[in-house]
């Protein structure tokens, strides 16, 4: 079992930074890729970031690429994700998940395991 706990969210002006992070429990988070997602209300939850196990191998998805950073610490067995250049359209819940696999998926069922989430808010 594992259990994943996301920090940092808040509120935030347009063009600003934000950087969340995701603390899991348990000895076996290298065997873990990890991902991020988001969801607006009244909208599906949508795949942000992933991250390999190693941390050598990451996918972005087209709206946040080169603005936002996935990285992870497997000695801390914390996961990260920095947001910067914020738009009003990034306001979402932010979801940590973690896949019992190498490399991660943007697909959301293919996560085992999910976080309580944590709002970001992006103001005009």
């Amino acid at each position: 079992q594992v259990q994943l706990v996301e920090s940092g969210g808040g509120l935030v002006q347009a063009g600003g930074s934000l950087r969340l992070s995701c603390a899991t429990s348990g000895r076996t988070f290298s065997t873990y890729a990890m991902g991020w997602f988001r969801q607006a209300p009244r909208k599906e939850r949508e795949f942000v970031a992933a991250i390999s196990r190693s941390g050598a191998i990451i996918d972005y998805a087209v709206p946040v690429k080169g603005r936002f950073t996935i990285s992870r610490d497997n000695a801390k067995n914390t996961v990260f994700l920095q947001m910067n250049s914020l738009k009003p359209e990034d306001t979402a819940v932010y979801y940590c998940a973690a896949h019992a696999g190498t490399v991660g998926v943007r697909t959301p069922s293919g996560y085992e395991y999910w976080g309580q989430g944590t709002q970001v808010t992006v103001s005009p």
